[in-house]
């Protein structure tokens, strides 16, 4: 009897223990739309709710035609109706022909209406496919597919890589209880690099099997060049102001302050040139004027403070809306000639 009263709360604190745990481990996990993603090599993500409520999106948005037919026929607006967006980018690997194009895998939360949805989606299709109860829309657009699956009535996914597969095997991590540390590799190797309480961020493997410094182009037609194996990991932050973070990792020290050097060399140019530009942007002016490259051992970080009027600039613009080429209408059979031959009036 006395045994029995030893083992009961025993038996519940284990369980209140593991239970907690579980909690822990779920919430140092990626969010569930990223989890959902496949294999890439660069991952972003947005948590829209904070920044809405932090009036950071701007208050009036002007709709292209397109975007605007979109919404019409959906209900659906990005600005009003998103929650979270998970974005996994292909990029074609090294020795790619010219004409290869990086490709993306996405996961949305938000506010569906998945009658009109599934509608729209069904117009445009040249194929339903269904894939484990999910529908599949195949969507042609230029010279790819646009993959479309409805997974719940707040969650969608798409995807324009060629290989089905990917689709499908988002909709398979769905369909199973996902692991609190489950998700792709590269996202589980440097999420816990992210600051606290980031509600946007990126991982990128920008020299991704790269065996000397990969060149990239930055705004003003100049090349900074990063290591073999470098890795940037960027965030935004809402804190009372906005805060960016931008870690790049590199193997070594020395990669590093490289790294370090070229930032610093173009933001000193930048300044330069922006000091005798006139009607320079204030908020854009204060966004420069606060970017600040440091090293700390292997990494070179980029830190800078974010003004709620250059966000609302950045997010003026309407979303582009890719143009739709409906699927081409199937040719009509000819009509069966008549085998009766007209009779031949008699010749005199």
């Amino acid at each position: 009897m006395k045994r029995s009263k030893v083992i009961i709360p025993v038996v519940v604190i284990a369980l209140i223990a593991a239970i907690a745990g579980a909690l822990l481990y779920r919430k140092a996990a990626p969010p569930e739309p990223v989890r959902l993603l496949p294999g890439a090599e660069a991952y972003l993500y947005v948590n829209a709710t904070p920044l809405r409520l932090a009036d950071i999106q701007p208050s009036e948005v002007h709709l292209d035609p397109e975007y605007e037919n979109f919404v019409k026929e959906t209900g659906f607006q990005v600005e009003r109706d998103l929650d979270e967006a998970a974005i996994a980018a292909h990029v074609p690997p090294p020795g790619s022909p010219a004409t290869a194009e990086t490709r993306f895998s996405e996961v949305f939360v938000a506010k569906f209406d998945t009658t009109r949805l599934r509608r729209y989606l069904n117009k445009l299709s040249s194929r339903v496919d269904s894939y484990r109860d999910i529908e599949v829309f195949n969507i042609p657009i230029e010279n790819r597919t646009v993959r479309v699956a409805i997974l719940a009535p707040d969650l969608v996914t798409a995807s324009n890589v060629d290989d089905p597969l990917v689709i499908r095997g988002v909709i398979d991590r769905y369909k199973r209880l996902a692991s609190p540390f489950a998700g792709p590799k590269l996202v589980r190797q440097y999420y816990r690099k992210l600051p606290f309480g980031s509600v946007a961020w990126a991982i990128a493997d920008i020299a991704r099997d790269s065996k000397q410094n990969k060149a990239f182009v930055i705004p003003g037609g100049f090349d900074l060049f990063f290591p073999p194996d470098s890795v940037a990991v960027a965030s935004v932050r809402y804190l009372g102001s906005i805060d960016f973070k931008a870690q790049v990792f590199t193997q070594n020290e020395e990669s590093a302050r490289r790294v370090t050097d070229q930032v610093s060399a173009f933001l000193a140019l930048f300044r330069s040139l922006e000091s005798n530009a006139t009607g320079s942007d204030p908020d854009v002016k204060k966004f420069f004027d606060s970017l600040k490259i440091e090293q700390n051992g292997s990494q070179a970080i980029l830190t800078a403070e974010l003004p709620k009027g250059f966000i609302k600039k950045l997010l003026t613009e309407p979303p582009a809306t890719p143009q739709v080429t409906p699927p081409p209408e199937q040719p009509k059979k000819p009509a069966a000639k008549s085998k009766a031959k007209a009779k031949k009036a008699p010749t005199k």
